[in-house]
């Protein structure tokens, strides 16, 4: 692994452990994150610069996005001396060591599970590189499979411990850095949450074997394989039940009143949303009662003139509606004489004319530009 590749696979680690969506620059068309890891010559300090540039003004937006959401710049200030307990509870709940603890059991065994899946010796591996179809590789035995394997890359197996003993100690490291801030926002939150003596009594306890026994456990416990398929169990029943219940709930929320808009409100209530806003209720009043318009639609426009040519519209169209409802062998022109199609051809073609020629006066009408001039 060369030091470029190291710092692409350390830098991708750290936003991947720490941001809560993926970052702008692990994008294809914005960085090269994918593509610096197989091509290492692609990557410079420079690069690397940028790319943690963008993370970073990223990162303290997405910071700045929860302050302005919890408005935790608003809290009371807390009694130093309840936040000395709050700390106490919490450095015993957080012993250094509880994050790494709870990522190897969360994903020790699915990382090596997927380990095991693109290992050169896997029923995976040996198929993309061979092509040969997946029920003649699974019948293969393991020393086959080892041997077929061993062919491809012999050094496969020092690669992974090498891999291993290079990342394991970054993340270890990342995961010990975590711990401080994480015990210090548990504490706030625990101060501003239990009364005095509960924290004591909190603190009592952790101070016994079990309780200590306890604090060691209950993180990584939370990550538990068989918590996680408890839960993973029981999401179909809680779909299920959301899904029955959908037809009530939007019955019940049909019940409730409609939304009120601008044009609903009364000059009063205007007068009070315009103070609200501080700004000039004549321009709400405007805005209000050009919503309240009647629109003007170009048949009433059009009803103080008429013209043979608008009945010739509303004729033809009468015409093709009944064409639609009632059809049969006989509209298929094919088996018309030569002279009702021609007949029916001439009167479309003055049909289309006087289409036009009604258009043409609505637009004159209504003061509006020929598209065809």
């Amino acid at each position: 692994m060369t030091m470029s590749s190291w710092k692409s696979l350390a830098l991708a680690g750290t936003v991947a452990l720490l941001s809560p969506a993926a970052p702008a620059w692990a994008e294809p068309e914005e960085a090269p994150a994918a593509e610096v890891v197989a091509d290492d010559s692609m990557l410079s300090e420079s690069s690397l610069a940028d790319a943690k540039a963008r993370m970073r003004k990223e990162m303290d937006e997405a910071i700045a996005l929860v302050e302005r959401i919890f408005a935790t710049d608003t809290l009371p200030p807390i009694d130093p001396a309840q936040l000395a307990l709050a700390q106490q509870t919490t450095a015993a709940l957080i012993p250094a060591g509880s994050l790494e603890r709870m990522l190897d059991n969360l994903y020790g065994k699915v990382f090596k599970s997927i380990m095991a899946q693109v290992d050169g010796a896997s029923d995976l591996m040996i198929g993309i590189k061979t092509g040969v179809d997946s029920d003649t590789i699974a019948a293969l035995d393991a020393p086959s499979k080892q041997a077929i394997a061993d062919l491809f890359d012999p050094h496969r197996k020092q690669r992974e411990e090498q891999v291993t003993a290079v990342i394991k100690p970054v993340i270890s490291e990342v995961l010990a850095d975590l711990e401080p801030p994480m015990r210090a926002g548990l504490a706030r939150a625990y101060a501003r949450t239990f009364a005095a003596d509960q924290l004591g009594q909190f603190n009592a306890f952790f101070a016994t074997p079990a309780g200590q026994a306890y604090a060691r456990e209950w993180m990584a416990l939370q990550a538990d394989p068989e918590v996680m398929l408890a839960m993973i169990k029981a999401v179909p029943p809680l779909a299920d039940k959301v899904i029955d219940r959908a037809p009530q709930v939007e019955g019940q929320l049909k019940e409730l009143p409609k939304e009120r808009a601008l044009a609903d409100l009364s000059d009063a209530e205007l007068r009070k949303l315009a103070k609200l806003l501080k700004v000039d209720v004549k321009t709400l009043k405007e805005t209000r009662d050009s919503w309240n318009a009647p629109v003007e639609t170009t048949e009433a426009a059009a009803s103080d003139e008429w013209s043979y040519t608008d009945d010739a519209v509303d004729a033809a169209a009468d015409a093709a509606a009944a064409a639609a409802d009632d059809y049969d062998a006989g509209h298929d022109r094919s088996n018309w004489s030569e002279a009702d199609r021609k007949a029916v051809e001439e009167l479309e073609a003055a049909t289309y004319e006087a289409e036009q020629s009604a258009a043409a006066n609505a637009r004159k009408r209504l003061g509006m530009t020929d598209p065809t001039s």
